[in-house]
């Protein structure tokens, strides 16, 4: 082969590389679906990946200590407890009869098995236990926890430490945007509207009745009285993003879409989510 016929061809090797890679990409943004899950990073370097269901478990576990006044450890001791004891899933099974997120047992005064399989009040007693413990906020992780589990295993709880600690300072708010969610197909219920009974009365029920919305023809604004109440409630929305079915969410400036949500985070100084208020839109139908 002649030195221009060499010549020649390279710039259309080049050529054809570069559409082929267009076109992976193109398939892995457009045709590939993302992987649905939440990410965190941690301000130490930290990166805890959960599965939608269980960050939603984890956004609970968060809520309803903020719904009681308890400070981020109180969330550390618990998101560690959950880790160990369900890998933060509702199970319905365990050892003997226990259930849930904190493998509670209703034979020894838990609740019933459904109160028990309620996210909101199995998070609910665990917090009622441990703020009974003495000096609980300065015991290492695993000791307060095994104050209340009285586990066969009171080790256990201090290797899921350090992802608690990350979880909780995220989901705590103190973060900022420090979580995002990956979600497919996430479409309205007929008639859905973020205002309707459901979310409404999921915000309530977690974050406590003193968070009371309002409501637009297209969206609805949850005011807040400080930042990091802000963004624990955003963050708490876009972990619950598909089961409640919310296609976006505003708050300081940033923007996460349920349609875009593999960006992440993104700059919206147009979106009326500002440090007051925690918007919020239903998905299509």
């Amino acid at each position: 082969m002649t030195e221009g016929k060499r010549r020649r061809r390279w710039p259309v090797a080049v050529g054809v590389g570069l559409v082929l890679a267009l076109i992976g990409y193109l398939v892995v943004r457009y045709i590939q679906p993302p992987t649905e899950q939440c990410t965190t990073h941690g301000a130490d370097g930290t990166t805890v990946t959960l599965d939608n269901s269980q960050a939603a478990n984890a956004a609970t576990i968060a809520a309803v200590a903020h719904s009681r006044g308890l400070p981020e450890r109180a969330v550390t001791i618990a998101l560690a407890t959950a880790i160990q004891e369900s890998k933060l899933r509702d199970i319905d099974y365990g050892d003997r009869d226990s259930l849930g997120l904190f493998q509670q047992r209703p034979s020894q005064g838990w609740g019933t098995p459904a109160e028990v399989l309620d996210p909101v009040h199995a998070s609910g007693k665990f917090y009622d236990a441990l703020v009974n413990v003495p000096d609980y906020l300065s015991l290492p992780v695993t000791a307060a926890a095994q104050k209340v589990q009285h586990s066969g295993y009171p080790q256990a709880y201090a290797r899921h430490a350090g992802t608690a600690a990350t979880l909780a300072a995220a989901l705590s708010g103190r973060e900022g945007a420090a979580i995002t969610c990956t979600v497919t197909g996430v479409h309205a219920q007929p008639s859905a509207h973020p205002g309707d009974t459901v979310v409404t009365d999921a915000v309530q029920r977690e974050f406590g009745p003193g968070l009371l919305p309002s409501p637009s023809p297209t969206d609805i604004a949850y005011p807040v009285t400080d930042t990091q109440t802000g963004w624990a409630v955003a963050l708490w929305m876009v972990c619950h993003a598909a089961t409640l079915h919310i296609a976006s969410v505003a708050f300081g400036g940033r923007e996460w879409s349920s349609d875009s949500s593999d960006q992440g985070w993104v700059d919206r100084a147009s979106r009326p989510g500002g440090a007051a208020s925690v918007v919020i839109a239903a998905a299509p139908a």
